[in-house]
């Protein structure tokens, strides 16, 4: 039992005691009416008991929505986001406003505008930059703010939700140095995210522990796209000393390398290895299916769906940093080196 006025009841503890999910506390507490009676019943005599408070209202209206946006929509890895956003959304009873900025200050003021006229309960950015004015508009709005794979130092106040992403990286590269490669190359992300640095940090990493030298000239710059991945791979396989593995810090981008493998005449694991980042639903189904690191898409998503919504409903969120967990998915396109 939670003594009363000894710390500041959640929404979490009152469902926690009545038996129910913390969606259907946050409607009671909102005064929604699609909650059954005995249920509605039970709750609120909870809420008086524990003397639950909400967060003081702002001067905006609930609306039922919350805003997720990205800098693209163009990849199957933003399909997999949304898929958990919603998923959690829609059990919420609140909808999803998908946006995308590319990048620009005129499509993220376009986006503030937007949302100031209908309202959300919170923001949800993506791989994306908010700049202080933004940040500073939000917390003028009352409108919480969670990042998932934060571009650049995200912002204090902030929650961020990734993957374990240098851990995921120096497995996939412990991987293919047990296989017996020596020369591996690799395909960077976005050197503005802060999860594409932890890649690159995992990779160098495993090298350093094996005792393997690192060479400047096998790390090729990227953006996480099938194209990058093709010329990142085409210049590596055109050296003089090319790599026997290549490790792409994305799925799209092992995918473009498995182009660029194959228009020179070879075959992946045969003649050159490749290992991946993301485990995107389709890799399973490409020849041959894809060795790669699975982060969690989908889950990130939840989580940071979960956490908006908490934070929308007054409550404290006890990390502001939170990794799930990666796991290398072991397939076809690696194998030993050609003696």
């Amino acid at each position: 039992m939670v003594a009363r006025g000894t710390s500041r009841v959640t929404i979490a503890t009152i469902a926690d005691l009545a038996g129910v999910s913390v969606p259907t506390v946050s409607r009671v507490v909102n005064g929604r009416s699609d909650v059954a009676p005995q249920t509605r019943e039970r709750v609120e005599e909870l809420l008086v008991r524990h003397g639950y408070r909400r967060r003081p209202q702002s001067t905006r209206a609930s609306s039922g929505l919350v805003d997720l946006v990205f800098n693209d929509l163009d990849s199957p890895w933003a399909v997999e986001i949304i898929r958990g956003v919603e998923d959690v959304a829609h059990a919420a009873g609140v909808g999803t406003v998908v946006s995308a900025i590319h990048r620009q200050t005129s499509s993220a003021a376009q986006w503030l505008e937007g949302m100031r006229r209908r309202g959300t309960e919170g923001a949800i950015f993506v791989t994306s930059r908010v700049e202080p004015p933004l940040q500073d508009e939000l917390r003028r709005l009352d409108v919480p703010l969670v990042l998932v794979d934060a571009d650049g130092v995200p912002p204090q106040h902030a929650p961020t939700i990734g993957a374990t992403n240098w851990v995921g990286s120096l497995r996939a590269t412990e991987y293919l140095i047990g296989l017996g490669h020596r020369r591996i190359g690799f395909v960077a992300g976005p050197p503005q995210l802060m999860c594409s640095r932890a890649r690159l940090d995992g990779y160098r990493a495993a090298l350093e522990a094996a005792g393997l030298p690192l060479d400047d000239a096998l790390i090729r710059p990227g953006n996480f796209y099938h194209e990058a991945g093709f010329a990142a791979g085409t210049h590596l396989l055109g050296l003089s000393g090319p790599p026997t593995a290549i490790f792409a810090s994305s799925d799209q981008m092992a995918l473009g390398v498995y182009e660029a493998v194959r228009r020179r005449g070879l075959r992946v694991a045969d003649d050159v290895s490749v290992v991946g980042f993301d485990d995107l639903p389709e890799v399973r189904w490409c020849s041959p299916p894809l060795t790669t690191v699975r982060q969690p898409l989908a889950e990130m998503g939840m989580l940071a769906a979960r956490t908006v919504l908490r934070l929308a409903n007054g409550e404290k969120i006890e990390s502001p940093r939170v990794e799930l967990a990666t796991e290398l998915v072991v397939r076809d396109s690696a194998a030993p080196p050609r003696t």
